[in-house]
């Protein structure tokens, strides 16, 4: 049975693979939709009777009927394709047809930033004689300063942090860990807060996480979001300002500095280097809106 091979290649993707909760969820998702359709339409109920029809007809049945987008049709198309592969190095089927798909060619995006004075605006706005402006400032200069998710921001613990060494270690998409330098602004920052702040945040409950709420607690990534959001608006900044945008930033303004797209790759803590060239468009973007500025004919 399908569903109980999915079973199985779930459970070695969690053992063998420690890919996140999230990516088995979705992947979960993907080839029960794709089972599910395969059983209805053609009473198919175990994977060696599976053909590369079926696949192709079922790609065109979720982009025409049902309206998937092409990064929503990749994502489904991707969990498939890894499937029928872990099948056949399994020997459960014959040939891995899904490998003559090719993956839909996606509309490549270019993320927003905020430019390098509205991010020190944006900074230097917060302050941090009032209630929780210690820790806030801290956490945003630390976003910036080494480009983490909210996600990222929320395990932060201070066993991971190393002030001396200007590093922190971050447990990324996949449960992947990597070492981040910290700029010498976010050092600062981070060491009030923690000589004057944390101290009084902390209860019994506490744990080892960097930032804190008012009760003590770690925070969640709704409320960085909060925290973000509002900070911007103290601010005066009218572009939408989110914690992703600080890690866009910091990764453009790396690039723009004549970081190499490499180290970048590495600090963002990209498996792909193609997740990161995303940035090379929107410093060519800047370079051309900078070209038709100043240059007399641009």
């Amino acid at each position: 049975m399908i569903q109980k091979e999915i079973n199985r290649f779930l459970r070695y993707l969690a053992t063998e693979k420690g890919l996140s909760d999230n990516y088995q969820v979705s992947v979960r998702q993907s080839l029960e939709k794709f089972s599910a359709w395969l059983e209805k339409n053609h009473g198919i109920k175990e994977s060696d009777q599976v053909k590369l029809d079926h696949l192709t007809e079922y790609l065109g049945h979720r982009k025409g009927t049902d309206r998937l987008a092409a990064s929503s049709l990749r994502v489904q198309l991707i969990a498939i394709k890894i499937f029928f592969r872990h099948l056949a190095g399994k020997g459960k089927i014959s040939r891995d047809f899904a490998e003559e798909i090719d993956s839909p060619r996606l509309e490549r995006y270019l993320p927003d930033t905020l430019n390098e004075p509205a991010v020190t605006r944006l900074l230097e706005s917060i302050d941090t004689g009032q209630p929780l402006g210690r820790r806030d400032k801290a956490m945003l200069e630390l976003m910036y300063a080494s480009g983490l998710r909210a996600s990222e921001v929320t395990g932060a613990r201070l066993e991971f942090l190393h002030l001396e060494e200007r590093v922190i270690r971050v447990t990324g998409k996949g449960n992947k860990t990597r070492l981040v330098p910290v700029g010498q602004s976010a050092c600062e920052a981070i060491r009030d807060y923690l000589e004057n702040e944390r101290p009084r945040l902390v209860q019994k409950h506490t744990s080892s996480e960097i930032f804190l709420s008012h009760r003590g607690k770690k925070l969640t990534t709704q409320r960085i979001w909060q925290i973000v959001k509002r900070r911007a608006a103290l601010a005066g900044i009218e572009q939408n300002v989110y914690p992703h945008l600080l890690r866009h930033s910091f990764a453009t303004h790396l690039l723009s500095n004549g970081a190499d797209l490499r180290v970048i790759q590495e600090l963002l803590g990209h498996a792909d280097i193609s997740t990161t060239q995303i940035y090379t468009q929107v410093d060519q973007k800047h370079l051309r809106n900078v070209h038709r500025k100043f240059h007399p004919r641009g």
